[in-house]
């Protein structure tokens, strides 16, 4: 493989794990699932949750972001091991939000990653989802109301 496939590859995986932080955000739950092999699994071992192929992770991923009122998440670079048309990696996570039971969290997690390269591109064959830190103070903040006609109404 050459230096130059290499740097192609690290940025084709680095957008997929920014694809996968902004389809959630946006509630975009094909597209979500669209980026996971058609066999692919997301695991939440923390609370027992396993979603195996897309149309599992869609419904499942619908069902969970519902319980939220409002969730916010950032994926921070990790590391990325590439072997051919597999690669392995780390993705280091902040996110905060306030689920509809009026609980709160604050969470520092790493998603452990397994990758394929496809005739779609990369996707992950397998995300495994690890809380390192847990805050469950209440948030003192809010998710603001959207305008009639504003970007977040849509």
């Amino acid at each position: 493989m050459s230096d130059i496939q290499t740097i192609v590859d690290r940025f084709e995986i680095e957008a997929l794990r920014g694809e996968f932080t902004d389809a959630g955000m946006m509630h975009d739950y094909d597209r979500f699932a669209s980026l996971f092999a058609e066999d692919g699994v997301l695991r939440i071992p923390d609370v027992n949750i396993e979603f195996v192929g897309r149309e599992e992770i869609s419904a499942g991923v619908e069902r969970l972001q519902r319980l939220w009122e409002y969730f916010v998440q950032t994926v921070h670079p990790g590391t990325i091991q590439l072997e051919g048309d597999t690669a392995v990696g780390r993705a280091y996570i902040a996110e905060f939000g306030r689920m509809r039971d009026g609980s709160s969290h604050l969470n520092y997690a790493i998603y452990h990653d397994r990758y394929q390269r496809t005739s779609d591109g990369w996707k992950f064959t397998e995300r495994v989802y690890e809380v390192r830190y847990l805050d469950p103070t209440p948030l003192a903040g809010s998710a603001p109301q959207a305008a009639p006609g504003s970007v977040r109404e849509s």
